[in-house]
């Protein structure tokens, strides 16, 4: 395969992180916001297209001496991804045209999302690495990039938490290759094969590590510290994307480390790689929930939530080392439910914040009079991400618990026993903001509605978590076929 066939392969990320450099240019010749912003939708938009057109035609094969795959699975999180920043994008058009640093917003959001679709992408340590640190480079730049008192602590904090974390990951990197003598997690899973019972302990040891280095990204407990004060700081543009497509890399390369390094849940430390995640996704959903209990700004409340949602995830990972068929597209269909919720959910609020001036909840009393598209709209995301039909989120849920209590694992069972209780905790304080929107009277009854481009957004949004409650076999099919490209 030559140099450009092996470009044309990994064509979407590539796209995405020329149009970066496109943006900047273009700022520079013409210092116009609306070139800006429409040269990012274009990116996206080619990008998006690359990545259909792959996906109809069957594309696929690795790239650079095996250092990337493009699979169906990663075909799944880059068109994930690609949805993700478009919709921010659309949403965000009219608060970029106030904020004097949109063109860096932009071009660092394009190169986010171009390094997760390699991260997908990587079957190699390196290449993981490399993918990994560029879309957390760019992120932490993008936490900080209001430089105000808040964003600049937030950006301070992203960093340096982030920067322990790849320490840590890398650190369990050194133990893989160290122990293996090899980067490709396919040469990895061979020697993890082996079944050596003096290698136990060193293996488990390596994937401690590297488990730590990626719950960052997956934001879960408890490497989860950071979620609160940089969502609250950040701009709630970058907290969306943050929220998701963060999220969603960090999930789909724990996927692609288990299954290609570890060999899923058949090998000799699988037992106690399922409970190490099971007891992740517990610390999480009741932290992450208790959390949101307190809390009065919505963005803190959804950087808590999201930390729940997190565990919830976490427990079809548990599933899948405990050797569930369903678990590894349980998380892959609920990553996509999740990101049309909470993306839904977020860009209401930047919507929200911009006319009213305030992230308290108590700003938010009588919403539905003065603003009923962003009310109806908030009120469905929070409907399904407390997990109530018929919602996307509902489905994912029963989908995900269902894989872990097929696993035949007694703990799971009482795993998903206490994702259920949290679940009902969750109710308490997505509801109460609803009963809010809905039930208290508005400070003052001046209407509005969102741009034309955040009705766009936020309809999508609104679509996908109906279309994924009502109609969710099409998504759980391509989900389905995703996964059994982990389990070849």
């Amino acid at each position: 395969m030559n140099a450009l066939e092996q470009f044309h392969l990994i064509g979407p990320a590539v796209v995405l992180l020329a149009g970066s450099g496109v943006v900047l240019v273009a700022d520079l010749a013409w210092p116009r916001r609306s070139s800006v912003w429409g040269l990012t939708l274009l990116a996206l938009a080619i990008a998006g297209t690359y990545t259909l057109v792959q996906a109809l035609t069957g594309a696929g094969g690795d790239a650079f001496d095996g250092a990337v795959v493009v699979d169906r699975f990663s075909l799944f999180f880059a068109f994930t991804i690609v949805t993700t920043a478009a919709a921010v994008t659309l949403a965000a058009r009219e608060w970029a045209a106030g904020f004097d640093r949109a063109p860096e917003f932009f071009s660092l959001l394009l190169v986010a999302a171009g390094a997760m679709i390699l991260l997908a992408q990587s079957v190699d340590l390196i290449a993981i690495f490399i993918a990994l640190e560029t879309t957390s480079i760019a992120q932490f730049v993008m936490a900080g990039i209001a430089r105000d008192d808040r964003g600049s602590e937030a950006g301070l904090k992203y960093l340096l938490t982030g920067a322990v974390a790849a320490a840590v990951l890398l650190y369990g990197f050194t133990f893989l290759w160290g122990l293996s003598g090899e980067t490709s997690l396919a040469a990895i899973a061979a020697f993890v094969a082996q079944g050596e019972e003096s290698m136990r302990i060193p293996l488990m040891l390596a994937f401690a590590l590297v488990a730590a280095g990626f719950g960052f990204k997956m934001a879960i407990v408890p490497f989860h510290a950071w979620v609160p004060d940089v969502y609250q700081g950040a701009p709630v543009p970058v907290a969306s994307f943050l929220s998701v497509a963060s999220k969603a890399a960090g999930f789909a390369i724990v996927l692609r480390v288990f299954y290609a390094g570890l060999g899923g849940g058949d090998t000799f430390i699988a037992g106690e790689w399922a409970l190490m995640f099971g007891v992740f996704a517990a610390a999480s959903m009741i932290f992450g929930n208790a959390g949101a209990l307190l809390q009065s700004n919505v963005k803190r409340l959804l950087g808590y939530s999201s930390i729940a949602q997190a565990g919830n995830i976490a427990v079809g990972l548990a599933a899948v080392a405990a050797g569930s068929t369903l678990g590894p597209s349980g998380v892959l269909f609920f990553i996509a439910t999740y990101v049309a919720t909470n993306l839904g959910a977020f860009l209401t609020v930047l919507v929200v914040s911009q006319r009213l001036g305030s992230d308290e909840i108590s700003a938010y009393a009588g919403l539905i009079r003065r603003s009923p598209l962003a009310a109806s709209i908030l009120s469905l995301c929070l409907l399904s991400l407390t997990g109530i039909p018929p919602t996307a989120g509902f489905i994912a849920k029963v989908y995900v618990f269902n894989a872990a209590v097929r696993a035949d694992e007694q703990w799971l069972v009482a795993l998903v026993a206490v994702a259920v209780v949290n679940t009902a905790v969750s109710a308490y304080y997505y509801l109460r903001w609803v009963r809010t929107m809905v039930l208290d009277a508005p400070p003052e009854e001046k209407a509005f509605q969102p741009a034309a481009s955040a009705q766009l957004a936020l309809g999508a949004s609104a679509a996908g978590v109906l279309l994924f409650g009502l109609i969710p076999t099409p998504l759980i099919a391509a989900a389905q076929r995703a996964a059994e490209v982990l389990q070849q």
